[in-house]
């Protein structure tokens, strides 16, 4: 386990620890749940359910085989696989200040906090991802040594583990995954000339001009628009159609995901999905909603051209995506403005525990 039994036991006799949380004076403390506040008991806890595999029907699959941390809890292949073999119709997103998400998945509009978003790998049924739906019982079992009644008791007062509290456990883990120690960080807000190099600070200029047009979609201190935080009193539109598909020429997506409009049923949120972060980028390929661009260079290419089927445009569109011309030097630098944008100490804080 990842404390000893001997510390777990003594904990379990004092209330939970408020958490600390480790940011740079410029970054906002994320917004908590009130009925979740933030113990450093709740992030171990939900650490161990992470990465235990037991959490799945057959005890086959952990959080952490889809969100891998040397990926910055992202994967490498294109799309997830759940417990029972089943292909996923997405890519897994990555985890990183997921804290200061105002959505989240790919394409929900009704997602406000990370508790109801775990709710659906744990219990999604079409596919199948977790499987727990219809197997409570067997896997709360599961969680029934000593060890974890331990963690249980020291974060939530009680030794009995519950879905309820497995899933605050989770979401308070996966709150805590901030990265915010990038050689960009370094230079923008730490103040230091050198953390760029010339080549990088050139992509900078460039990810931020009207030309490239990627700052709108992708801006603030997350790199994206879908942020919320409590410096922040309101959510800007984080759903795009970046024009990936147009299959009848007239808008329409694979009917395997037609992204937001699934949700909504508004012929306008055709193809939208949410704008990820751009943090730690550089570790996440391959990208877009499904996996189908493998490198940055592609991903600039892409948007260069203004989306894919430039003879007929998606008229769902957005219109930050109308394309651009780019030298192969200025591509080169963009795409090492995005690496500056990784923080390796983030992928070396977490790691999957060692069994012992």
């Amino acid at each position: 386990m990842l404390v000893s039994l001997a510390s777990l036991l003594l904990s379990c006799t004092k209330a939970p620890t408020p958490y600390s949380w480790s940011l740079p004076h410029n970054v906002p403390i994320p917004l908590v749940p009130e009925d979740n506040p933030m113990t450093e008991e709740g992030v171990a806890l939900g650490e161990a359910l992470f990465f235990d595999r037991a959490l799945s029907v057959n005890q086959t699959l952990s959080c952490a085989d889809c969100h891998q941390p040397a990926l910055s809890f992202a994967e490498s292949q294109k799309v997830s696989v759940g417990a029972n073999g089943e292909a996923l119709k997405r890519n897994a997103l990555a985890l990183v200040n997921v804290a200061y998400n105002a959505s989240f998945t790919w394409a929900h509009n009704n997602l406000e906090s990370i508790e109801k978003q775990i709710l659906i790998p744990l219990f999604n049924e079409h596919p199948i991802e977790m499987g727990v739906t219809g197997n409570e019982s067997e896997i709360l079992r599961r969680f029934s040594t000593i060890e974890y009644k331990a963690l249980f008791k020291a974060a939530y007062g009680d030794e009995r583990a519950s879905m309820n509290t497995i899933v605050k456990a989770l979401a308070s883990y996966v709150r805590s995954l901030v990265s915010f120690n990038s050689p960009f960080d370094d230079y923008a807000y730490a103040g230091n000339d050198q953390a760029l190099t010339k080549q990088q600070i050139k992509g900078l200029n460039l990810f931020f001009s009207e030309r490239t047009e990627c700052f709108h979609c992708h801006g603030g201190i997350n790199f994206t628009q879908s942020s919320k935080h409590s410096f922040q009193a309101f959510s800007v539109q984080p759903f795009h159609n970046t024009g990936l598909y147009n299959e009848d020429g007239k808008g329409s997506y694979p009917l395997s995901d037609v992204g937001l409009y699934a949700i909504t049923h508004n012929k306008r949120d055709m193809g939208k999905f949410r704008a990820p972060t751009l943090r730690n980028i550089e570790l996440t390929a391959p990208y877009m909603h499904d996996g189908s661009i493998a490198t940055l260079e592609e991903v600039i290419d892409f948007y260069a051209r203004g989306g894919n089927y430039a003879e007929m445009p998606n008229p769902y569109r957005s219109p930050f995506i109308k394309g651009f011309t780019i030298t192969e030097e200025e591509k080169a630098a963009l795409v090492a403005f995005l690496q500056s944008l990784t923080d390796q100490t983030f992928t070396k804080m977490h790691k999957r525990p060692e069994k012992k």
